[in-house]
C-alpha cells in the first residue's frame, strides 16, 4: 500500500493521540507523547506492527501521543493509512 496524499486521523486530547501521513521516498516515523520515556518503546512497536500489516515501506509519520491505550494508537494509524491510500 503507498501513501498517496497528506492525511491525518485522531485529536490532540488527553488519552488519544494525533497521526500525521506524508508521502515520501523512504520510511520515517517521528513520535511525541507526553510519555515517551515510559512507554516509547512500546508505542513504536505498536506503530511498525500496523505499518507492517498494511506493507508501508515509505513515507512520513508524525505522531503526537497524549498518552492514548494501544487500540487507540492502532485504529487512529489505520484510519490514516486508508485516507492516505485513497481507500
Amino acid at each position: 500500500m503507498r501513501i498517496v496524499r497528506k492525511v491525518q486521523a485522531g485529536t490532540m486530547q488527553s488519552s488519544d493521540l494525533m497521526v500525521v501521513l506524508e508521502p515520501a521516498e523512504t520510511l520515517t516515523v517521528s513520535i511525541e507523547s507526553t510519555v515517551l520515556k515510559q512507554f516509547g518503546a512500546l508505542i513504536r512497536a505498536r506503530v511498525d506492527l500496523v505499518l507492517a500489516r498494511h506493507g508501508i515501506i515509505a513515507g512520513e509519520v508524525r505522531i503526537t501521543d497524549r498518552g492514548a491505550l494501544d487500540y487507540a494508537i492502532e485504529a487512529r494509524l489505520e484510519t490514516a493509512i486508508f485516507r492516505a491510500a485513497g481507500e
